[in-house]
């Protein structure tokens, strides 16, 4: 079992690898993958660009990628973690400027994060207007 502190530990890592990541426009997954279980599911608003659900390392993997085809610039700027026990709940404000468009947007994400055996095992996020996102990254 995970307790609070290990899984609050996973998402902080994880968040910091992300970071990582999306600055660096995608280069590789590897610094991800210790965070994720293998059968890790990710829900995403279809109306995204990187919409639908996401399965497992080789899903996550994809994910990222789109995410990084996606925002030439992706800051989290603030978060609060809600809940200290699994499902955590973090609320993020983003600064993102899309590649498409160059357009910037700023908005809030709500999720829901477990983590068994310290990995996360499911993600759900919850945008505030995922209109106003997907307008921001289509010509």
């Amino acid at each position: 079992m995970t307790t609070t502190t290990d899984a609050m530990s996973v998402l902080e890592g994880m968040y910091a690898a992300e970071a990582e990541y999306l600055a660096a426009g995608g280069a590789t997954f590897a610094p991800l993958a210790p965070f994720f279980s293998p059968d890790v599911v990710l829900h995403q608003a279809d109306s995204l660009p990187y919409g639908g659900i996401w399965r497992g390392h080789e899903g996550i993997e994809r994910f990222f990628a789109a995410m990084s085809d996606t925002w030439d610039v992706f800051d989290m700027v603030e978060q609060s973690f809600l809940s200290e026990t699994s499902p955590l709940v973090v609320l993020t404000h983003v600064h993102a400027r899309a590649r498409a468009t160059g357009d910037e947007v700023d908005f809030p994400i709500l999720q829901t994060i477990t983590v068994e055996d310290g990995r996360i095992t499911e993600v759900r996020p919850f945008y505030w207007d995922t209109a106003a996102i997907a307008a921001a990254c289509t010509n």
